[in-house]
Formats: C-alpha cells, structure tokens, sequence
C-alpha cells in the first residue's frame, strides 16, 4: 500500500519504519520539505520525501501524525478543504492534550472531528494515538500480549484499512463505534500521562479482567 504520512516528527518516523519493513511504500512530508527529505535520507528505501499536497494525492491512506498547532496549517497545504483527501481513510493519531495539565485542546469535540471537518469527503479514524512512536519500532517482547490499538471511525472501508495497517504494525485493532467516540478515546491519553507524571504505571490503573 502507498501509506502518506503527514508529519516528520517521532511518531511519523516509527511509522514510516515499520510499514516500510512490511513492505508497503511510504510518502512522508510536512511543512518543511527539508526535514521530509532528511527523514526520508535517513529512513532509507521505501521512504519518499514529498509536499503535503503529493502525499494527500498519491497516497492509498493518509496518517496525520502532527502536533495540534500544526494540524490546520499542514491540512491546508496538503488541500484538504478543497477535497484532495476525499474518499481516503485518513488516520488521526494526534494527541490534542495539553501535557501540564492532561486536559485536551479541543473545548469540545475531538481532535479527529476538527480533522473530520477540514478534510472535505475523507473518512477519519482515530487510531495509534495511546502508544508512542517507539512502540512501533519493535515487536511487543516475547511472552507480552500484542499491543491493542483501540479506534473509532463511521466509515467501514476506512476501520478496515486501519485495522490491516495496524496488524501490520504487530497490533490489534479494537473498532469501538463512530467517530463520536474520538473525544473518550483522546481523554484516555491525557489520563495516561497524568498517571505517568505522578510516577504511577497507568497499566495498573485499569482492572484486569480474568482469562
């Protein structure tokens, strides 16, 4: 699959690292042309540096993988308002959440739906936000449960192709609903840091259920 990746940060490299190790094509940029191509020099074979607009155009799927100032600048770059990433499962994996106080930026709705509303015709899932990109830079170790990727999104099509690129990563996707439930799933990773600012591991925070 030709994966674009819009971003050029930590998340985009493990990203882009790991589908390439699958096989899959990956386009990578941002709002500095520069840093995709020194991402792409350094990531080697499989890996494209290009504008946004490309990586909207010549992309199967599309992964946001940007922080929240950078969202609506590189969207419009990228011609999302002018439908460029229509018909695309676009995956959010943005955290939207203020790191001091856990709290999330958006006042209401959700990361994802501010994208969702700016990516004219695209269908978004929200998806591989709750673990960081060195997560994905190995397989979980032996004798540990495979990583589950909890999602949402209202587009069948779309949940289906995360769900195949998240497999691809090592991971299990959980399809939990509509898109309407992309705000609860974000509130999640501004608890997990809260737990992990305070020195607690957020794993032992939630019930375990018996086999």
């Amino acid at each position: 699959m030709r994966i674009g990746i819009l971003g050029t940060g930590g998340m985009a490299s493990a990203l882009a690292e790991a589908w390439t190790r699958r096989g899959h094509h990956v386009l990578v940029g941002g709002r500095s042309l520069d840093k995709a191509r020194a991402l792409a020099e350094q990531l080697g074979g499989g890996v494209e540096a290009a504008a946004p607009a490309q990586v909207a155009r010549d992309s199967e799927a599309v992964v946001v993988a940007l922080a929240w100032e950078g969202i609506d600048a590189v969207l419009a770059l990228a011609g999302a308002g002018e439908g460029a990433l229509a018909g695309k499962a676009v995956l959010d994996c943005t955290n939207a959440v203020d790191f001091t106080t856990g709290l999330l930026r958006p006042p209401t709705g959700s990361a994802a739906q501010h994208i969702a509303e700016r990516a004219v015709g695209s269908h978004v899932v929200k998806a591989l936000h709750l673990f960081a990109g060195a997560s994905w830079s190995a397989s979980a170790p032996a004798g540990q449960a495979a990583r589950t990727v909890a999602m949402c999104g209202d587009d069948a099509a779309a949940l289906a192709t995360a769900g195949e690129l998240v497999r691809d990563l090592g991971g299990v996707p959980a399809a939990l609903g509509g898109l309407e439930h992309a705000r609860q799933l974000e509130g999640v990773a501004g608890f997990v840091m809260r737990l992990a600012a305070t020195g607690h591991n957020p794993a032992t925070a939630v019930p375990a259920l018996a086999p």
